[in-house]
């Protein structure tokens, strides 16, 4: 609603996948630049100023948390920490258990398309790991925990009653992640990125635990 407001012309089309496709297609017959949202190293590049942003912020963080989708903001923000503080700051990445494209790619040793996706993040559902995304994380993220989604309807509750904000699922996997305990972090201070706030209220009380 939001897009539309704004003059874009939104198109909705069946799943993840098939939209891939589908502006493939309309970038040819139209003459557009397609802009892939996350495996182009501009796109990597623009997500690494938030990695220096952090360190700028927390320049003592030991470890930093990011959901990952098709791993666009993870690749950024990877770099920068192995530029900024390198063999310091490390750096973990938070799946869906139910579109873990970059998990199964790194136990795979190859970057891998799902067949289907299924979880409340919409924001993490990407079909498939960036091929570019999944070079560098294999050479600077430390480890990808999966989180169920009843876990990250856990943490929404939680920054929803401890910080007052409204996170989406998406932006909530990285503290569902250390709430339940899986990732082991240094002695510094812990940064976990919220990395939405895109939360359909109409959908907020099937989101949140009872």
């Amino acid at each position: 609603r939001a897009s539309d407001s704004y003059g874009a012309n939104v198109i909705l089309h069946g799943t993840a996948l098939e939209a891939f496709e589908l502006s493939s297609v309309l970038a040819k017959e139209h003459n557009l630049t397609f802009i892939h949202p996350f495996d182009d190293p501009t796109i990597v590049a623009g997500h690494a100023t938030v990695g220096i942003e952090i360190l700028d912020e927390v320049p003592e963080a030991s470890t930093v948390v990011v959901p990952i989708g098709g791993g666009g903001l993870i690749s950024g923000v990877s770099l920068a920490a192995s530029l900024v503080r390198p063999g310091t700051t490390k750096v973990f990445g938070v799946e869906p258990e139910g579109a873990c494209a970059m998990r199964k790619s790194l136990d795979e040793g190859t970057a891998v398309h799902l067949e289907s996706v299924d979880t409340i993040a919409d924001g993490l559902a990407a079909p498939m790991a960036g091929e570019l995304n999944f070079e560098i994380i294999q050479r600077f993220v430390e480890d990808i925990v999966i989180v169920s989604d009843s876990e990250i309807q856990e943490a929404m509750a939680f920054l929803l009653a401890r910080t007052k904000l409204l996170v989406e699922p998406a932006g909530a996997a990285s503290v569902a992640a250390l709430l339940a305990g899986k990732i082991h972090c240094g002695d510094g201070p812990v940064v976990a990125l919220l990395s939405g706030g895109n939360v359909d209220l109409e959908r907020l009380a099937e989101l949140l635990p009872r």
